[in-house]
């Protein structure tokens, strides 16, 4: 069980001294039966009011509040975390959804709302088709579909990282031949809707030591992947970037419907856009 500690420092660097508006932040790790947090440490400069709450999806928000006019707007969080996800996790599949198709239950469709229903237009059924090459007979295996699903992205899919705001849409994805983490994570969560699945995508870190992974430094990375709803087993993680599956090496912050709601920094500031200057993100990730 590898404890971990997350360093994340993000700095706005601004022309002249400007005035701050109110920045949401979503840094605290959402603890799970396979992460346990053990301590988290917010330090933000301008001093702020900071106040806590939880939104739709539980997941946890610092809403800070400034008072001063500043030329550099530094946040930095330390984060210690536990971690017991099992390399090869086995899943309590209830009987019913073992094979695609199943139909949730009434209460759990209703629920999922959004989450079960694409996001993307695809008026021409683009995605459609290309996400029912995968299932080759019905019924078939749930969790082997989701998984090839998984593999076909990645066998199809260059990952390029990528500094720019902002998510690709999945047909964009899928013309370009290349995305990062998060492209990844939209086609699939956008893939799996069109299936009928119930699906969340999921912002974090991923703890990758060694630097095996794609999409991580040596030392750690922020990362985004998806989370699938299957009663009986409730949400498994799947990490197209990396044909992963399960929450092994994964640390969630946020989960949402769509990737802009999972942002780990959004806040404003009045003045022109060119004066910001810069804005630096250094993200480490370390066993302790």
């Amino acid at each position: 069980m590898p404890s971990v500690t997350i360093i994340h420092e993000t700095d706005y660097h601004y022309r002249t001294a400007v005035a701050l508006g109110p920045h949401r932040l979503m840094l605290r790790p959402r603890e799970t039966r396979d992460l346990s947090l053990t301590s988290f440490n917010l330090e933000i400069s301008p001093e702020p009011r900071i106040d806590w709450s939880h939104d739709v999806a539980g997941n946890a928000i610092a809403t800070a509040q400034f008072d001063t006019r500043t030329e550099l707007l530094s946040i930095r969080s330390r984060t210690c975390v536990d971690l017991r996800a099992p390399a090869w996790p086995v899943f309590p599949i209830a009987a019913a959804a073992a094979s695609y198709p199943f139909v949730y239950t009434p209460d759990d469709w209703t629920d999922l709302g959004a989450l079960a229903i694409p996001q993307y237009a695809d008026d021409a059924g683009r995605l459609s088709q290309w996400v029912e090459r995968f299932v080759m007979v019905r019924p078939t295996d749930t969790l082997s579909l989701l998984k090839d699903i998984s593999n076909g992205i990645t066998a199809r899919i260059s990952y390029q990282s990528r500094e720019t705001e902002g998510t690709q849409g999945p047909l964009e994805t899928l013309d370009r031949g290349w995305g990062s983490c998060r492209d990844f994570a939209v086609l699939f969560a956008e893939a799996a809707r069109t299936l009928g699945f119930g699906a969340r995508l999921v912002s974090g870190y991923l703890f990758d030591p060694e630097g095996e992974r794609t999409g991580s430094a040596a030392t750690g990375s922020t990362h985004a992947w998806v989370e699938i709803f299957i009663p009986g087993a409730g949400w498994i993680a799947f990490d197209p970037t990396n044909r992963a599956m399960g929450s092994a090496n994964l640390i969630p912050v946020a989960v949402a419907r769509r990737m802009a709601q999972v942002s780990p920094v959004s806040g404003s500031f009045h003045g022109m856009p060119s004066d910001l200057l810069a804005l630096d993100v250094r993200v480490t990730v370390s066993q302790a």
